[in-house]
């Protein structure tokens, strides 16, 4: 008997770590599911992966493999995320071209061991990836490695557009209170102020780059052929229906960590991962010696950039704190400036504190010792401290960050915000509450009934595990 042909999917990400994580994570949890896989990495992100994991990080398996695509910036070896705003308008005008060359290479001498392409998997910001697919005659998943409330964030962005609300009028409404004090409709008839809104809105340039693509990408996501965004229905129901009236084929299915977690660990596809940055294990021999819930996690996530006050407040706010700490200072942290602490800083964290470039952080977090999380609000951070049952002091700095902020703390009660002029006393105050405080046991009560929650949507029956044999079936039917 003839061996069947696997369905065959092509997953291209955002090229930025969390996005690819997410969409890496997918793309593991349909090769589980029977697929081939192709994943696509700009050279610049593919040449960093390889420093970070070496050569044999491409040979874990024979019907998982990795291609590339130039990113039409100017090259460059640095180990740093690369500009947002010119990296997004590289992906509108120089990505089609290569993407769609390489489909044409997939497809040549199709067999068992090549088979043909029969569907993309690509990040909702990848939005060129739909004339790709019309040309191909074959469907498009569009996966949001955002939260929902993120997704319906950038959602809002047409209809502030076309009333006048964003771009901004005057540059004077980022300080005069003008976001904190107008509010839009939101969902049913909860409203939402400007304040919480992604950070692009925040932008007096009619022709803001940012801007205009990411409304673009929300707008242009009602052309896949389904949508995943990176959540489960109880997070946020409400969202979610909502977003259902608009796009086709709405699937939340997340958390991809947990569900990721019942491929038994044997699997080769366990040792596949993404990170960009060389993880630092040791830092787990630290939290073993640490007493339980003791420890604050700090990781600013992968793009990030500090100012050297910003990193001193912090550091003397930890610090003055008095609890352990494991502290993630990427080498690009502090922009333009060495991240190295000062030496003063150093002498008062020997005893307390454990520094790291880079962690596996589902691990930390999910570490008997950590006991609060101070993080950016990234959607991937957010997600896996949720999914952890961790509670977060929030310190939102751009993009859907806001968004996730202001769900964390006042929707999931989970978290505590930081002022975005971030002082140490401050610091010092807000740490002391997550991890001493009557609010930090309430916080992190809620915390484990989250993680409770979204145990139960990746179970066997859950939620997302449904949603996901849905997009299984629906990409498996592509096939010719």
């Amino acid at each position: 008997m003839a061996e069947a042909i696997k369905p065959h999917a092509v997953c291209i990400a955002y090229p930025h770590q969390s996005h690819i994580k997410a969409t890496m994570n997918l793309a593991k949890l349909l090769h589980h599911r029977g697929f081939f896989i192709t994943f696509v990495n700009t050279d610049f992100n593919h040449k960093r992966l390889l420093r970070s994991k070496g050569p044999s990080f491409l040979e874990c398996l024979p019907d998982f493999r990795f291609e590339t695509i130039p990113d039409g910036l100017s090259p460059s070896d640095s180990d740093s995320s690369q500009d947002a705003s010119a990296l997004c308008e590289s992906i509108m005008h120089n990505f089609l071209a290569p993407f769609r060359n390489l489909l044409v290479k997939l497809n040549e001498n199709p067999s068992t061991e090549n088979p043909p392409v029969t569907c993309i998997v690509a990040d909702g910001l990848m939005f060129f990836t739909f004339a790709a697919a019309e040309e191909f005659g074959i469907p498009v998943a569009a996966i949001f490695t955002l939260a929902a409330c993120g997704v319906m964030g950038y959602y809002k962005f047409c209809s502030l557009f076309e009333n006048g609300l964003a771009p901004l009028k005057d540059v004077r409404y980022l300080k005069n209170g003008y976001l904190e004090n107008t509010s839009i409709q939101w969902i049913a008839e909860k409203s939402i102020r400007l304040k919480d809104l992604p950070s692009r809105l925040r932008t007096a340039d009619p022709n803001d780059v940012l801007f205009h693509f990411l409304m673009e990408s929300a707008q242009d996501a009602s052309k896949a052929s389904v949508v995943i965004i990176h959540t489960f229905d109880a997070l946020e129901k409400e969202i979610l229906e909502f977003l259902s009236s608009k796009y086709p084929l709405v699937h939340a299915i997340g958390p991809l960590s947990l569900l990721l977690n019942k491929i038994p660990k044997e699997n080769p596809l366990n040792s596949l991962d993404c990170n960009m940055w060389k993880e630092e294990a040791e830092c787990l021999q630290w939290l073993n010696r640490q007493k339980h819930s003791s420890v604050l996690y700090v990781n600013f996530g992968s793009v990030i950039a500090l100012t050297p006050e910003q990193l001193g407040e912090f550091c003397w706010g930890i610090v003055n704190s008095k609890h352990p700490f494991l502290w993630i200072i990427r080498p690009d942290l502090v922009d333009g400036k060495s991240s190295a602490l000062p030496d003063e800083i150093l002498a008062e964290t020997k005893d307390k504190g454990f520094l790291a470039g880079w962690c596996p952080q589902e691990k930390v977090l999910n570490h008997p010792s950590v006991g609060g999380f101070l993080t950016h609000s990234g959607w991937n951070s957010t997600i896996e401290s949720l999914s952890s049952g961790v509670p977060m002091i929030c310190w939102p700095v751009n993009a859907d960050q806001q968004i996730n902020c202001r769900y964390a703390c006042s929707e999931w009660e989970v978290g505590l915000e930081i002022e975005q002029e971030v002082k140490r006393d401050e610091v010092e105050r807000v740490v002391r509450e997550l991890m001493d405080g009557e609010q930090g046991k309430t916080l992190r009560n809620k915390a484990k009934y989250w993680k409770k929650v979204a145990e139960e949507a990746t179970s066997e029956y859950g939620s997302s595990s449904l949603s996901m044999d849905q997009l299984v079936k629906i990409l498996s039917a592509s096939r010719n």
